[in-house]
């Protein structure tokens, strides 16, 4: 199997590349909240309303952007903005020239494995609609981490 994440950059990769580098795991459709003073993201185990829970995919994915206007668009050209993703994310890795994790479905060939694993956050998270916004803060988790790679 071909590497291409080892000799491409992330603006240089196909549609096909690009897309495949996302593991399944779910996590950065966790709803978020940021910081206004220091620009720290928390996770909370609270799925978007578009997010498959078991399956850990966006259930309208080529209309995300349009049903969820805050729905975060990476732009491989942008890698500085990718520091609010979790240090487990392939394109975050690849931004910063590392090395995918054995359990990811491009290494492993399995596209479960990423659950197997304890990645993705199957079995972790609230529906949307079942959390009110205002409960958001009491819904913070700390099994995502967002600082900096080493």
């Amino acid at each position: 199997m071909e590497r291409f994440w080892r000799n491409k950059k992330l603006a240089e990769m196909t549609p096909r590349e690009w897309e495949s580098l996302c593991d399944g795991c779910g996590r950065c459709c966790l709803k978020k909240l940021q910081d206004e003073a220091t620009d720290r993201v928390a996770y909370t185990d609270v799925a978007c309303k578009l997010l498959d829970r078991d399956r850990c995919r966006c259930r309208r994915y080529a209309r995300r952007h349009e049903l969820v206007p805050d729905c975060v668009a990476l732009d491989p050209a942008d890698v500085r903005a990718f520091d609010w993703l979790p240090t487990t994310c392939a394109y975050r890795k690849v931004a910063a020239g590392q090395d995918l994790d054995w359990w990811h479905p491009l290494v492993s060939g399995d596209p479960d494995s990423v659950h197997r694993a304890g990645i993705s956050v199957r079995g972790r998270t609230l529906a949307e609609r079942d959390v009110s916004s205002d409960e958001l803060a009491s819904r913070i988790i700390r099994w995502i981490k967002t600082a900096p790679l080493r």
